[in-house]
């Protein structure tokens, strides 16, 4: 270990190691690579490697328990991920770089610094000569960018095990730590009606498309800005030519909700939307896949002691609720989690995505302070 465990530079340098290794979701050759990495660095520390093996075209999940925390004892959870958004081939777009106080690559900001930061605050206290009181889980996933699929009941029942839960996605403006998250609901709308010539016997037709056309009318109409409610079409598709009445139209969309309450107020709307015409079949499928991360009580409190650690290091850790959803929505409304441990920077999924070099310190102390005082 070095002299300084919080120095900057080795630090920085393990994150590049991990930024190199691209890792697309859809990549699970490439997952595996920078998991091997990621297990090799425990090798040497009190601690036992479990490795879950991929499924569905996604990467090998990795379950890192620390030898200390006694047996059936609730201790801390930390989930990261290891897979990115952005595409193989990308780093030569967005090589490792460091300019003034940002370092940039793909994933370094969502999520490969705040992953590494965790592990280097593990290393840390692994180091020390007092073992601290709660037992402690890593948790790296292979596809949380795709909504976490095969990692879900794996972070659920690691999470209804845990005390607390601590979340390195990154840092929003300022350093800011996230409290809570909407809810992500996703639907997919088919829709059938007849073919027809549309120029010679237009009056046969039912136009898939034009139903298609009421069907977003009210999807948009259920937008409530005010109460934080968005629905979003993104994805439309139908037709076959521009003659001939389309007989097959689609459509994904996407729901965001902050509360429980206004889910289960939405979702029978949106699953029940049915045809306007007659001879049109409108079939809506779909499901909350993550539901809303509201501030609990215990959330609350886990919050209010990692301010008071922040103070302690010298600095103000304010907090935010975010409109995207993280695994942390998968915790939340059962075990005390914190979001947004992670990196402050900015420009995740895009070109430019970097983290600020000048948070790496503050930000793996504030990791470890709370690995060493969470009872």
């Amino acid at each position: 270990m070095s002299s300084n465990p919080f120095e900057i530079a080795p630090i920085l340098e393990g994150i590049r190691r991990w930024v190199v290794i691209e890792s697309p979701t859809e990549r699970p050759d490439q997952v595996n690579k920078l998991a091997d990495v990621v297990a090799a660095g425990y090798r040497d520390l009190p601690a036992s490697v479990e490795r879950v093996a991929g499924r569905d075209g996604c990467g090998d999940h990795l379950v890192i328990r620390s030898s200390w925390g006694q047996e059936g004892v609730p201790g801390i959870l930390v989930l990261s991920h290891l897979d990115t958004v952005h595409p193989m081939g990308f780093i030569e777009r967005l090589p490792f770089k460091i300019e003034r106080d940002s370092a940039f690559g793909p994933g370094i900001y969502d999520m490969k610094g705040g992953a590494y930061l965790a592990y280097q605050a593990f290393r840390q206290i692994c180091a020390d000569d007092v073992r601290p009181p709660l037992g402690i889980t890593h948790l790296y996933v292979s596809d949380e960018e795709i909504g976490s699929p095969t990692s879900r009941s794996l972070i659920e029942a690691a999470g209804r095990q845990a005390k607390y839960v601590l979340v390195t996605e990154p840092a929003r403006k300022g350093g800011k730590v996230v409290t809570g998250r909407k809810g992500v609901a996703r639907f997919n709308v088919f829709i059938r009606g007849a073919p027809a010539h549309a120029g010679t016997r237009p009056e046969d037709g039912r136009s898939a498309i034009r139903e298609l056309g009421h069907v977003i009318q009210t999807l948009e109409a259920m937008n409530d800005l005010p109460r934080g409610i968005t629905v979003n079409v993104g994805v439309v598709r139908g037709g076959t030519r521009p003659n001939v009445i389309a007989e097959l139209a689609y459509a994904q969309v996407d729901m965001r909700v902050p509360t429980m309450s206004h889910a289960d107020e939405l979702l029978p709307k949106i699953l029940g939307i049915s045809s306007r015409t007659e001879g049109v079949r409108v079939k809506v499928s779909g499901e909350l896949n993550r539901p809303p991360y509201e501030k609990t009580s215990a959330g609350a409190a886990l919050y209010a002691h990692a301010k008071k650690l922040a103070a302690e290091l010298g600095y103000e850790l304010l907090d935010t609720f975010s409109g995207g959803g993280s695994d942390a929505n998968f915790t939340a409304p059962y075990t005390a989690t914190l979001d947004g441990l992670g990196l402050e920077g900015k420009g995740a999924h895009t070109h430019y995505e970097q983290i600020y070099i000048s948070s790496i310190e503050p930000r793996t102390r504030l990791l470890y302070r709370l690995y060493q005082t969470l009872r």
